[in-house]
Order: C-alpha cells, then sequence, then structure tokens
C-alpha cells in the first residue's frame, strides 16, 4: 500500500462561526449521504473507511481550503527576490563556460 502526502487544511477557518457552521452543515450532508448507502448489504470496513475519509477531505476541501504556506516573519519580501535572484543567476552561469578562465588562458 502507498503512502500519501498528508493535505493540511486551513483550520484557522474554524474559529470563524459562519465556516463552522457551513462545515457542519456540508458534513452532516455527506455523513447523511453515507448512512444510506451503509445501509446496503455487501459493504466492507475499507470501503466503508474509504467514504468516512473522502467526505471529511471534501468537505474540507470545499470549506476550508488548503493551508498556504507562509514564510517565517524575519525573512522578508524583498529577501525572497534576492534569493530568486541569486538562484536564477547561479543557474544561468551553470552552463555558460567561465569567461574568467579564457581570458586568463590569452594572457
Amino acid at each position: 500500500m502507498g503512502r500519501t502526502t498528508s493535505q493540511k487544511f486551513n483550520t484557522a477557518f474554524l474559529q470563524d462561526t459562519n465556516k463552522l457552521n457551513k462545515s457542519k452543515l456540508v458534513l452532516s450532508n455527506n455523513f447523511q449521504v453515507f448512512h444510506d448507502l451503509l445501509n446496503g448489504e455487501g459493504t466492507t470496513v475499507e470501503s466503508n473507511w474509504k467514504e468516512i475519509k473522502e467526505a471529511i477531505t471534501s468537505t474540507c476541501h470545499e470549506v476550508l481550503g488548503h493551508k498556504k504556506h507562509h514564510h517565517k516573519e524575519w525573512i522578508t519580501v524583498d529577501t525572497l527576490d534576492k534569493i530568486q535572484e541569486r538562484r536564477n543567476r547561479k543557474g544561468n552561469n551553470q552552463y555558460q563556460p567561465n569567461k574568467s578562465i579564457k581570458s586568463q588562458d590569452t594572457s
């Protein structure tokens, strides 16, 4: 069985009562549909777990959204731009021959 990366949802939105109530409503609707499926014959524990997991993740995805990665406060946007600029320069210079070595050979 392969592992998958965990999905992180923006749970800070649950502090907002509107988002909390909406998530409760959507989750209860999803579980009502799941409960109707449970009444059928031939369901296994694995299939039940997949349905529960899908109900929870789809509700979180719909209501909360994914958690965005935030950089630490001590890294400013200007610093991040400089880091990216340096990465770009290093990437461009990696495939070009070093000009200083050629100029030394001609001397």
